[in-house]
């Protein structure tokens, strides 16, 4: 994985998401707009205590997969953290790129967090998470998979 580099993103208005914007919603989510549109209004720019923002950047400084970390705000309990606007770019799904960007969302997480949660409505996505350690349960508010964080 040396030819990708996760970073923390400080300004998201510094990068070009046109990609990221016109995939997902070819694919009919709304991931890359909402991304822009609540960070644009200052709804949600990842910069709260124990939230943060990655992108994973190829060789050329291309962002080719973008993923965060925020408070759970479907939840009053401040243990438990969620991933939230993650999206990999087609053409490099199926390499590892989501798994090395998750796994760095959930060690952010733990410093945080003792529940992690999500929500994905795809097969792809529940076969991705469960691959990654998550579990497929919906026991907390407008989530389809939690982990314990063990903290």
């Amino acid at each position: 994985m040396k030819k990708y580099e996760v970073k923390q993103i400080d300004n998201l208005l510094n990068l070009d998401l046109n990609i990221i914007i016109k995939q997902s919603k070819e694919e009919g989510f709304l991931i890359g707009e909402r991304l822009v549109f609540d960070y644009k209004n200052g709804t949600n720019t990842f910069n709260n205590l124990g939230e943060a923002l990655y992108g994973v950047f190829n060789i050329n400084g291309e962002i080719v997969a973008i993923g965060g970390l925020n408070k759970d705000p479907f939840s009053t309990k401040p243990y438990i953290g969620r991933v939230r606007r993650f999206y990999v770019i087609n053409e490099y799904r199926r390499n590892g790129i989501g798994s090395l960007l998750l796994k760095n969302i959930i060690n952010e997480a733990k410093k945080y967090y003792k529940i992690l949660v999500l929500r994905t409505n795809t097969s792809e996505g529940d076969n991705f998470y469960t691959s990654n350690g998550f579990l497929k349960v919906n026991i907390y508010p407008s989530s389809t998979h939690y982990m314990d964080l063990g903290n």
